[in-house]
């Protein structure tokens, strides 16, 4: 299994347990989820998610999320998970809290 994670709110997690699907805020605007890999999740955590606190990571399993997964390329010119269409939490089998560090920056956690 290659886990793909991604990064949200608490309180977004939270509500999603009780409607039994997650739907992040790029969905609504984009139209994808936007996950990563693991080698990329301390970047994109620091690039998007700087100094915020109250995140969850979630760990999910792409065999068993029944949206369509791309890996699409970015200007970075890697590829990058996205979901398209609403996440079904089963596929999510891990979900950690995910601070930052006293100097603001996110480190990659020890269950990565």
């Amino acid at each position: 299994m290659n886990t793909i994670l991604h990064i949200t709110k608490r309180k977004q997690w939270e509500q999603a347990k009780l409607a039994g699907i997650y739907q992040s805020e790029s969905f609504e605007s984009e139209g994808f989820i936007h996950c990563s890999t693991p080698q990329q999740i301390t970047r994109v955590a620091n690039y998007i998610f700087a100094n915020q606190t109250g995140l969850v990571l979630l760990f999910i399993n792409p065999e068993k999320v029944k949206a369509e997964i791309r890996y699409e390329n970015t200007e970075l010119d890697e590829l990058f998970p996205h979901i398209y269409g609403a996440l079904n939490i089963d596929a999510v089998f891990k979900v950690i809290d995910f601070e930052p560090n006293e100097d603001g920056l996110f480190r990659l956690p020890k269950e990565v």
